[in-house]
């Protein structure tokens, strides 16, 4: 049964606008996905894993002069991701990355938004995800996972729901159960969370909190 609110335009593109007066979010799904099977799998969510460069960021690298005669590198981040990565925090759904760089800006986003998770450094993402299932208890399936280039597909084959960010590279596209409308660092994790949160039937729950309904 498809959740109420959660309407899908031709194409396979999801709409959500009965619950607030605008469109909250459109995603692609991919053609050999059952809708109905996607959306159970994703009421049924206890984890989300994602790529940092290109998912929580636009993928750009910034190189600043530390005034030593080296630089220090560092990244930015979208703010409506943000927030809706401490809305899952809310409803016991953990969150977590696992990025081929290190980065000191990741370590301390992670922080802020209070991850479980923070794995850097690792382009083979296969173990690490093994040790986040060890350590969490969670099934497999019981995972998302959002990504942008080929180190990613690997783990989608693995995990119960896939996304990939709208600038994701077409094979990873085509690997991933959905792509999002918005790029990575721009509001792709918002659009994740947003549909997690609909279809476990919470999201009037925050629209209420903030007086966007009554």
């Amino acid at each position: 049964m498809a959740v109420r609110g959660h309407r899908w335009r031709s194409g396979g593109v999801p709409a959500f606008a009965e619950q607030a007066p605008r469109t909250l979010s459109y995603m692609q799904l991919n053609p050999r996905v059952n809708r109905e099977e996607f959306e159970k799998k994703a009421a049924n969510v206890k984890l989300l894993l994602m790529d940092v460069d290109g998912v929580l960021t636009d993928g750009k690298l910034y190189l600043i002069p530390d005034g030593q005669g080296g630089v220090a590198e560092t990244k930015g981040f979208d703010s409506q991701d943000g927030i809706a990565l401490r809305w899952l925090n809310w409803y016991d759904i953990k969150t977590g990355v696992i990025s081929g760089r290190n980065s000191p800006a990741t370590a301390e986003r992670a922080r802020q938004v209070s991850m479980s998770y923070v794995f850097q450094g690792h382009i083979e993402k296969i173990p690490i995800l093994e040790q986040i299932l060890a350590d969490s208890g969670i099934n497999e399936q019981e995972v998302a996972y959002v990504g942008d280039d080929l180190t990613d597909a690997i783990i989608m084959r693995r995990v119960g729901l896939t996304f990939a960010s709208a600038n994701a590279r077409p094979e990873v596209k085509q690997v991933a159960m959905a792509t999002t409308d918005a790029p990575g660092g721009s509001g792709a994790i918002r659009e994740v969370v947003e549909l997690l949160l609909q279809t476990r039937g919470i999201w009037n729950e925050l629209l209420k909190k903030y007086g966007v309904i009554e």
